[in-house]
């Protein structure tokens, strides 16, 4: 069978891997090192925002780009990026909220139904900060919001177009950007596109058996997952992403995910179906392949 891996989420795993290439504080705050609970100062002086780099309510989360340091003699100062997030309830802390008389705000009231805006204590308001600094051009270009453009891919389009832009580029498997999936040990099936009926028999056994490992390992049935691909994939090494149908899984959008019981069904009706037929996804504006895939249909 596929390899089973639980991993972090794809958001969450950025900003780690951010949070270890941050320089250390140690050596300027004498005596803290990492995970302290003692307090700290940023690492530069001022912060002047110069661009939000990108934004979620939905996350509760914003990428900032600014100048330090500008008052240091330096002329323009240095670029820095400053991520905020608020941070999730815990659980044993959570009811502290509502203790004694908490300082609230009416937004808005109907019968028995009212919404107010609370300001929690000082030891429950935290807000997890990431700091990269100093920034260059690269970490700008990383958090910058990118607009997307749909996509609809030929089977021609994928052979002609879309393969050998992949094969010119890199494909080297990055496992850091896995969350729970199953990983075939096959190197010769690069995406949803290579499935024909001779790989049935593999699609059928990481569905049962990836069901059935979960169960055991973490009880949740097989009717509380969303199992799927991806397509276009983040690497191209065949794999099936494993999630609880109430964690909203980056990705898991209809016009990426495609069920991987479907697939098996599709390929069961149609042994050709994947080799044959047009796919929609989405694609940044900046995008090689969006430029190459739109000269091809102008053609």
């Amino acid at each position: 069978m596929a390899d089973t891996a639980p991993q972090p989420s794809k958001r969450k795993r950025e900003l780690d891997a951010e949070e270890a290439e941050a320089p250390s504080t140690e050596g300027k705050e004498a005596g803290i090192g990492n995970g302290t609970s003692a307090p700290v100062r940023l690492p530069f002086s001022g912060f002047r925002v110069k661009k939000v780099l990108r934004e979620s309510a939905r996350d509760k989360i914003i990428f900032l780009h600014g100048k330090v340091n500008e008052a240091s003699g330096d002329g323009d100062g240095e670029d820095a990026i400053v991520i905020l997030e608020k941070t999730p309830f815990q659980v044993d802390h959570v009811a502290q909220l509502l203790k004694g008389s908490p300082e609230l705000q009416l937004q808005f009231s109907n019968d028995i139904y009212s919404t107010y805006h609370l300001f929690p204590p000082r030891q429950l308001s935290d807000v997890k900060t990431t700091v990269v600094y100093p920034a260059t051009e690269k970490h700008l270009q990383k958090y910058l919001h990118r607009d997307l453009r749909l996509v609809r891919e030929t089977g021609d389009d994928y052979r002609n177009v879309t393969l050998p832009h992949l094969e010119s580029q890199s494909l080297s498997v990055q496992l850091d950007d896995l969350y729970l999936i199953a990983i075939c040990h096959r190197r010769d099936i690069k995406s949803l596109r290579d499935l024909t009926p001779e790989h049935l028999p593999l699609l059928r056994n990481i569905l049962q058996e990836g069901q059935e490992a979960i169960l055991q390992r973490y009880q949740v049935a097989g009717d509380r997952l969303r199992v799927y691909l991806h397509y276009l994939p983040s690497y191209y090494h065949l794999h099936v992403h494993f999630t609880a149908l109430g964690f909203e899984a980056p990705g898991a959008g209809v016009e990426r995910a495609h069920l991987l019981a479907e697939v098996i069904e599709n390929l069961e009706q149609d042994p050709e179906h994947y080799g044959r037929r047009t796919l929609t996804f989405a694609l940044r504006a900046d995008d090689p392949l969006l430029a190459l895939l739109q000269e091809a249909q102008r053609s």
